[in-house]
């Protein structure tokens, strides 16, 4: 009898592509494959592809070769945004054997025949107006919490990106079919769900460009809110003008929803936010992290923002490093800006010479260093409750409390995917927290 095919999966970018490759990787099982480690011999290699920053596009190259590499007859299949948005660039790469655009990554499977290798790159992709239809996904199985996909593409014009190409027009899943992802993933044994998606703040667009909100971003929280099993609920990055007082306020009572929001700035200049073509003014994020903070003094806020955007001036930059700095924020995801061909930006004047980019990337990477150190001290001393991770780190078990504080401790196999009632004691010279057990808690 002839073993099964070996399918192995290397995934760039977000957490939204981790779970699209959960939902890929499954159709492979039905289809009767193993799913092996990339680093492993495997008749099938599927690389899921991001083209957020520009080193996401250069590590494709070495991950093609690291696939030749463990095995040279392998087939090579590249999916996600960049093979949409250049798809025969893809298919140029040496060893590439199909390429799949935003609609045909999730049929993957029929557009296999032998896995004989091709002479050049196969190409199927839409047009992006194509993907008016939605795929629930989510990931599971490879960590204690999983990625719960609730919407896809977006509505949104911003100058610099290349999302809505990638990615084609706002829409969700219905309701019913994210409780329904929710409810199995419960029933697996993970504690905690991140919902994820382009722009979730947006839930509720139905599909083939249906813009009537079925439901609301509120209403699907609340839903989850009361879905058996689930101990945690995360909600993951969400524009500052979508995420209402409402949805804080609702937060702040919640059963499972965690006081951790990752809000989205990109810069502290209202002028740059204009030639960004952001919805939102600086004025409105303080508001809302603000409200957050009223409700939730414990909570944690994490904030994108991006460096050396065409037309930001020393004056520009150091007005955002000045607005980060006063405000009662965790910690910073610091993108350099970089060209994207197709975007309004790209044409743009006033570009920021690369040594200027990076020194000012640095900068904003010291001060999340600082922001992150004082929140973690803020948090020392209070009892939290932590969910520990499945990985032996060089002898320690790592996990983080509801407000997203990184703990860690002495290994212990005990702890992995169980909730522990914790007092945080001191930052350790990694700068992650140790703690000590709540004997308080009785069992």
């Amino acid at each position: 009898m002839e073993s099964p095919k070996k399918v192995a999966f290397y995934t760039l970018g977000c957490k939204l592509n981790f779970s699209e490759t959960s939902t890929i990787a499954r159709s492979f099982e039905n289809e009767g494959f193993d799913r092996v480690e990339f680093t492993d011999k495997a008749d099938i290699y599927v690389i899921n592809t991001c083209s957020v920053t520009e080193n996401a596009d250069k590590r494709f190259k070495t991950i093609v070769k690291q696939a030749q590499k463990a095995n040279p007859n392998a087939f090579v299949a590249a999916v996600g945004c960049y093979a949409q948005l250049k798809p025969q660039d893809l298919a140029d790469v040496d060893g590439v054997d199909l390429v799949l655009g935003a609609t045909e990554k999730f049929k993957i499977t029929d557009y296999l025949n032998d896995l004989t290798k091709n002479d050049f790159g196969e190409v199927h992709s839409c047009e992006i107006g194509e993907a008016d239809f939605y795929v629930g996904s989510y990931s599971i199985g490879d960590r204690t919490r999983a990625f719960l996909k609730v919407q896809d593409g977006c509505d949104y014009k911003c100058t610099y990106c290349t999302i809505p190409l990638a990615r084609g027009i706002s829409r969700s899943d219905t309701l019913e079919n994210v409780l329904k992802n929710a409810l199995e993933i419960s029933q697996q044994g993970i504690k905690e769900i991140v919902l994820t998606g382009v722009n979730i703040g947006d839930y509720g667009k139905g599909e083939f460009g249906n813009k009537k909100h079925e439901h609301t971003f509120l209403e699907l929280v609340k839903a989850l809110d009361e879905v058996k099993g689930i101990e945690r609920l995360r909600i993951s990055s969400i524009e500052p003008n979508l995420l209402k007082d409402e949805t804080i306020e609702f937060v702040s009572n919640s059963r499972t929803f965690v006081p951790h929001f990752h809000i989205p700035l990109q810069s502290g200049s209202n002028q740059i936010l204009k030639l960004m073509r952001r919805r939102y003014m600086s004025e409105l994020y303080v508001e809302r992290v603000s409200r957050i903070k009223k409700l939730m003094p414990h909570a944690c806020i994490g904030v994108d923002v991006i460096v050396g955007f065409p037309g930001e001036t020393d004056e520009h930059f150091l007005e955002t490093y000045h607005f980060l700095n006063e405000l009662n924020i965790s910690y910073l995801h610091v993108f350099t800006y970089s060209e994207r061909d197709n975007t309004p930006a790209a044409e743009m004047d006033g570009i920021v010479p690369l040594k200027v980019r990076n020194k000012r990337s640095k900068m904003l990477r010291g001060l999340s260093v600082k922001k992150r150190r004082a929140f973690y001290e803020s948090q020392i001393g209070t009892v939290r409750t932590v969910l520990f991770e499945g990985e032996n780190k060089q002898g320690y078990i790592h996990g983080f409390t509801e407000n997203y504080v990184k703990v860690k401790t002495p290994w212990n196999p005990a702890l992995v995917n169980t909730l522990q009632e914790v007092i945080l004691t001191e930052i350790d010279t990694d700068g992650l927290v140790r703690f000590k057990v709540n004997e308080t808690v009785t069992a």
